[in-house]
């Protein structure tokens, strides 16, 4: 017993373990607890996947269920038994009542007409009757239980009429008629109380080998990020949370979002993308519920990583906020993410922003977006690695990479595509215009780098005010730091 209790609470704590709810039954039913047994397959049953166990859930379900109907049959025999010695052993004087009865009955109708005389051939036939009735109870039985093997499932109703007679003047009949229910008639039914876990899009997997350069950046994703993820007995003993929430925040275009599907790929998780048109809804209490809802979809699919792009959009900062609506959703993203009853554990959270200011200060303190990451503007590398990825298959001859990355300081990823997408426009230009075809060279290149410049440049002197006067909480040390590296050049 000592062993069911410890699988109970061990039930009740992980209640969506199918496993759990497997060795409950079967510890159960070793016990003669067929009903709790049956219970307990049936709800591990409903968070079963694997067909195996399935399988097996079925097969002791069904022995479960004939114990069961077993039980029920022989405690169904017992009153039986009961009413037959009693009715043997009856006296004339107890049989008074259900005799005057039984001629009340008979004799319906006819008035001052005196009840008919018992003849011996009557008499005799119902001692007989009664005498097989006790003789013949196992044969009925068995009888009763081959009906039921034959009706797989169906209910059958047994009845058994008891006569009973008396020596002496008169003799009436009274009828006894009652139902023996065989089985209980359970069914394994699909009681669709939990869906399967729905199948999410899958995603072209991407991992850091695909993102160009930002060693630093990628260094601190896999110790704040990563490791906890593959080493979770190392990260337990010091009681470090696996999941929780990251912000990555940067200038537009540096690969914010790239780098947090790269990440998930690292981490081997699922990669959950929530995208505002998935949250918002027009009518009152419906956004606070598909917020919800998608929180509840990456738990059912962990380890999973949810990815909040533009976050300042649902986590605006509510002091800034004229708008009530937004309020509730806001409130919402703060409980789902550490509230009373919800749990982050093996679930995280990255958002990403270009405007970390404008979050709400709820969302980044600890136990929420706990860890702010600066994806700053790609480094020399990068870029360099970039050129060469983003005219790789074009018709291009001559380039220099190097040369190229040298002159695009502050250049983001996305500025880095533009100078490729302009050069490639200029020469088709030229080849419709003259019908000569020649590839992208570098003068092409170097042209459209004389008309362009880097799009980083405006949030980076933004961020610069908001360093040297909103910094007093040390958030924003990492743009802090690399202003003091570039500053001279913003």
């Amino acid at each position: 017993m000592e062993k069911i209790q410890w699988l109970r609470q061990m039930a009740a704590k992980h209640p969506e373990d199918a496993q759990t709810h497997f060795w409950l039954g079967k510890e159960l039913a070793e016990n003669g607890l067929w009903l709790e047994a049956i219970s307990s397959y049936s709800a591990g049953l409903t968070y079963c996947e694997n067909e195996e166990l399935r399988n097996d859930f079925i097969r002791e379900l069904s022995l479960a269920t004939q114990q069961l109907q077993q039980q029920a049959t022989g405690s169904a025999a017992a009153p039986a038994v009961q009413k037959n010695s009693s009715a043997a052993s009856a006296t004339g004087m107890s049989n008074v009542a259900p005799l005057a009865k039984g001629m009340e009955t008979e004799n319906i109708g006819e008035k001052n007409e005196a009840p008919p005389q018992e003849t011996d051939h009557k008499r005799d036939g119902r001692n007989h009757s009664l005498q097989n009735d006790f003789g013949e109870d196992d044969e009925k039985y068995d009888e009763a239980e081959q009906k039921y093997d034959e009706a797989d499932d169906d209910n059958s109703d047994y009845e058994d009429d008891r006569y009973a007679g008396s020596q002496g003047t008169g003799a009436g009949r009274q009828n006894h008629s009652y139902k023996v229910k065989n089985h209980p008639g359970l069914k394994i039914i699909d009681g669709g109380q939990r869906e399967k876990k729905e199948e999410l899009p899958t995603l072209n997997k991407v991992t850091f080998e695909d993102v160009a350069g930002l060693h630093e950046l990628k260094k601190t994703i896999r110790l704040r990020i990563i490791s906890p993820f593959f080493n979770q007995g190392l990260f337990s003993k010091f009681r470090k949370k696996v999941g929780g929430g990251v912000l990555l925040y940067g200038p537009p275009g540096c690969g914010k979002t790239f780098v947090a599907r790269a990440t998930a790929g690292e981490c081997k998780a699922t990669f959950v993308p929530v995208h505002i048109t998935d949250i918002l809804d027009p009518y009152i209490g419906v956004s606070e519920q598909n917020l919800k809802a998608m929180f509840d979809k990456a738990r059912h699919h962990k380890p999973s990583i949810m990815f909040f792009d533009e976050i300042d959009t649902i986590g605006y900062n509510r002091s800034k906020s004229s708008s009530n609506y937004m309020r509730g959703v806001i409130d919402t993203f703060l409980s789902e993410m550490e509230g009373i009853d919800t749990s982050t554990d093996q679930v995280l959270i990255i958002g990403a922003t270009n405007l970390p200011w404008d979050v709400d200060n709820a969302l980044k303190r600890p136990g929420r977006f706990d860890r702010l990451i600066f994806v700053a503007p790609p480094d020399l590398e990068a870029r360099e690695q970039m050129f060469t990825l983003k005219l790789h298959g074009r018709f291009a001859k001559g380039i220099d990479p190097h040369w190229l990355a040298k002159h695009t300081e502050f250049f983001s990823g996305a500025d880095i595509e533009n100078v490729c997408e302009r050069a490639a426009e200029l020469v088709l230009e030229e080849i419709l215009e003259t019908g000569v075809e020649r590839p992208i060279m570098m003068k092409d290149l170097e042209t459209v780098l004389s008309e362009v410049k880097p799009t980083t440049l405006d949030w980076l002197r933004t961020a610069k005010n908001y360093v040297k006067y909103s910094n007093h909480s040390g958030l924003y040390n990492d743009i802090e730091a690399y202003l003091r590296k570039f500053g001279r050049q913003i």
